[in-house]
């Protein structure tokens, strides 16, 4: 009789004994990471929070044992420095690209407003008289390398775009210590009011609570300390007025975290260590020799009897003090021979130091660290001895990944609203005409806008091979020269083409500029074969 197909047949299974589940061998859930009756999961029992609750309680101690870690630890100081130098940089600034397509005009109009935008935003940003900053203290450079490392320690970047009708151009920005975003009178969190952002239904951050001044400041007076100002993240017609940037992690997170925050506790274990093993060689290297004493605890017993009053004690300690007191010794040889009380003898400190395993330890911890910021061990660590060309090359990729993602992320999320807003003024003010017939700037205000952001390139491992891979991609369609220039030395290969044009009518009658060479050459032998000229 043929078996149906509806009749499933039957698995014979084998059922554990206690001690198998007890080992944690047999789960008691489809999944193991869901099972309470593991050993190994036994006591590991988180619990599933609101993203809020999970950040904002904690977030003051969070932020103030990151910024001591990043004052005081050398390894978190130099991860914030790198990765601040690499992202940002001396320069960062907007490469203008505006949407000339969905404004309906021309590319030769695109490319004339792109060159009046960059000249007069480099005068703005550069002015050494820094008008840009409300407190004129820095360059818009310097203010968005202050603002990512800020976002890289606290977890957030936070500024207020002012207006300041006695400068040459009114858009300032005010760097703001994350410290003062705080709810009115220290109110508790509530549905509508968290980590002082004011929410809407939608979950769209409305207005912002900022603390006078702050609460533990010695100079501060009180009265400043606890009043509030209340400011809108918008102004008319969408002008920004508070910059807020933080890794949105899920959804409905109001504030930012560290990003140092999952290995804070590593970068104070390491840190400890690393000062114990030091102690410990200061010290074995200043005392390095003792003289040790024959009397034993017998001896000394026998000086504090029952009866004794220790005289004899303090008559051999007399003796041995008088004997070592502006002792020579003797001269054998022009070698100083050094004599001891009778009975002493010398004792050497144990100068393993530091100890055998640590080189080895710290690297294992550092690799953690550096994982955890998203940078490798050789540029936490600086240490390049055990890389060669192809795992260095390997690592830059992965890193500049990452690198590039946050640049454009910091770019979008922090420095190109400021850039719309001074855009905003150049345009209003008259600085900037736009052509007739052209759309509405507040309707098209994104496409006017439209930039791509550039910080310090990524530098060369061996400068001859990716000279040689740039232009295999520009050959073959692959890129261009202006992400090429952008991305391997950080510069606007429209102002190098311009200072080559410059350099070319500048040169001698009959000398040649090194770019009037076949661009050809650069791919090689291999691809290019260049002909010999006929006399």
């Amino acid at each position: 009789m043929s078996q149906s197909w509806t009749e499933m047949p039957k698995v014979p299974r084998k059922t554990a004994s206690l001690g198998e589940r007890d080992a944690g061998f047999h789960g008691t859930t489809p999944y193991t990471a869901a099972d309470s009756t593991i050993d190994t999961l036994a006591g590991y029992q988180p619990e599933n929070r609101a993203v809020d609750s999970e950040i904002l309680p904690g977030r003051d101690k969070v932020t103030a044992r990151a910024r001591d870690l990043v004052r005081n630890n050398g390894w978190a100081t130099g991860a914030i420095a790198k990765e601040v130098d690499s992202v940002i940089g001396a320069n960062f600034r907007p490469l203008l690209k505006p949407d000339w397509r969905a404004l309906g005009l021309s590319a030769e109009w695109a490319r004339e407003f792109k060159e009046q935008v960059e000249a007069l935003w480099r005068v703005y940003a550069d002015d050494p008289r820094h008008f840009a900053d409300t407190t004129r203290s820095q360059s818009v450079p310097q203010m968005f390398a202050t603002a990512y490392r800020s976002y890289l320690i606290e977890g957030e970047a936070l500024a207020l775009v002012n207006w300041r009708r006695t400068r040459p151009t009114k858009t300032t920005m005010r760097l703001v210590d994350t410290d003062l975003l705080s709810n009115p009178m220290d109110m508790a969190d509530g549905e509508r009011l968290r980590g002082g952002v004011e929410i809407t239904r939608d979950g769209i951050s409305r207005a912002y609570h900022f603390r006078q001044g702050h609460r533990n400041a010695s100079y501060a007076q009180s009265a400043d300390a606890m009043r509030w100002k209340r400011v809108a993240r918008e102004g008319r017609y969408g002008r920004p007025q508070v910059l807020h940037f933080f890794d949105k992690q899920r959804d409905g997170q109001t504030r930012g975290i560290s990003r140092l925050a999952p290995i804070v506790e590593k970068l104070k274990m390491e840190d400890h260590y690393s000062r114990v093993e030091l102690q410990a060689a200061v010290i074995n290297a200043v005392l390095a020799a003792f003289i040790k004493s024959p009397m034993g605890p017998e001896v000394i017993d026998e000086f504090f009897g029952e009866e004794g009053d220790g005289s004899g004690f303090l008559n051999y300690q007399a003796a041995r003090s008088d004997f070592y007191k502006d002792r020579k010794g003797l001269s054998l040889g022009g070698a100083r021979v050094q004599t001891l009380y009778p009975n002493d003898e010398i004792g050497m400190v144990n100068t393993a130091r530091p100890a055998a395993q640590f080189a080895d330890f710290e690297s294992a911890v550092l690799r953690h660290i550096a994982s955890g910021l998203g940078i490798s061990y050789e540029q936490l660590a600086s240490d390049w001895s055990k890389t060669n060309y192809s795992s260095a090359r390997a690592a830059m990729i992965e890193i500049w990944r990452g690198f590039t993602a946050r640049r454009t992320s910091f770019a979008h999320g922090f420095c190109q609203p400021f850039f719309m807003a001074w855009l905003e003024e150049m345009v209003i003010d008259g600085h900037l005409k736009l052509p007739q017939g052209a759309p509405d700037f507040y309707a098209f205000w994104p496409a006017y806008a439209r930039s791509k952001w550039i910080g310090p390139g990524k530098g060369f491992v061996d400068p001859v091979k990716e000279a040689q891979a740039a232009a295999m991609r520009v050959s073959l369609s692959l890129s261009t020269l202006e992400e090429e220039a952008a991305e391997l030395t950080g510069t606007d290969y429209a102002e190098n083409m311009a200072q080559i044009q410059a350099e070319i009518a500048a040169m001698p009658e009959n000398a040649l500029h090194p770019m009037q060479e076949s661009f050809a050459k650069l791919l090689g032998p291999a691809v290019y074969q260049q002909d010999t000229p006929e006399d």
